[in-house]
């Protein structure tokens, strides 16, 4: 009776294991006109992130020959099960996506010198086109190649302080959690919306977090469930940037 309860309890819609990642897809150079771009599917979840060069920086940078990397994030209107509305026809952003473009654009700075960049901004877009869960860490793993393709062209137009790319490592970002007491990687909308624990964790190269975001939907968790659910984030993002690697491994 109990391996049959632990059974179902294992057991999640799409057959994974409590460790199994959804297969994902990086497609560079995917907005022809962008700086740079990626489109980003992790399993049912699809993102495309574009990168934009523009030749100012924040007034607070002004003078300082310093550089920025900023973040906006976005839902089409038929990216969900419902239809959103428009942010622009509300006349301004959702405070979630607002939030969510703060993290992103966070995330890709700690993972460049931004000293490197001159005073220059680079703007990274995330606009959801499909989602199931793990819109933001998948934003912000796409976006990094992204950020890769937009910096490899400022090389090329000397634009950087020197030839190598101003890169701190490789940075990308998954979700972990909890759900019917199980710790899992990578939660689709359908698990998120009934974990007990969510957390988006992100990571630079050689286990540097950069972002960690956990919250107790339900029952609250101990330390040694925190050291564990970071541990199975590590995991995945390993994996991640194997996937990045693949797919810059010609300009980086």
């Amino acid at each position: 009776m109990l391996m049959g309860m632990q059974q179902v309890i294992l057991k999640r819609s799409d057959g994974r294991t409590p460790n199994q990642m959804r297969p994902v897809k990086l497609q560079r150079s995917w907005i022809k006109f962008a700086d740079g771009s990626c489109l980003i599917e992790v399993g049912n979840t699809r993102v495309v992130c574009t990168a934009t060069i523009t030749d100012k920086v924040p007034p607070f940078l002004a003078g300082s020959k310093t550089g920025w990397i900023t973040a906006e994030y976005g839902m089409i209107p038929r990216s969900g099960v419902q239809r959103s509305e428009r942010e622009a026809k509300r006349g301004k952003q959702h405070e979630r996506s607002v939030e969510i473009g703060r993290i992103i654009g966070r995330a890709l700075r700690a993972a460049v010198d931004l000293s490197a960049l001159g005073e220059h901004t680079i703007i990274i877009d995330c606009d959801v086109l499909q989602s199931d869960g793990g819109t933001r860490t998948a934003a912000i793993t796409g976006g990094f190649v992204a950020l890769v393709e937009a910096l490899h062209k400022m090389r090329e137009q000397n634009l950087l302080q020197s030839r190598n790319l101003p890169l701190f490592g490789f940075l990308a970002a998954i979700s972990v959690g909890i759900v019917d007491r199980v710790e899992m990687l990578d939660l689709s909308y359908e698990e998120d919306a009934r974990s007990s624990v969510d957390m988006n964790v992100a990571m630079l190269e050689g286990g540097r977090f950069v972002e960690i975001q956990a919250t107790a939907e339900g029952a609250p968790f101990t330390h040694e469930q925190l050291i564990r659910l970071l541990s199975l984030a590590r995991a995945g993002i390993e994996k991640l940037f194997e996937l990045q690697r693949e797919v810059l491994k010609d300009i980086v």
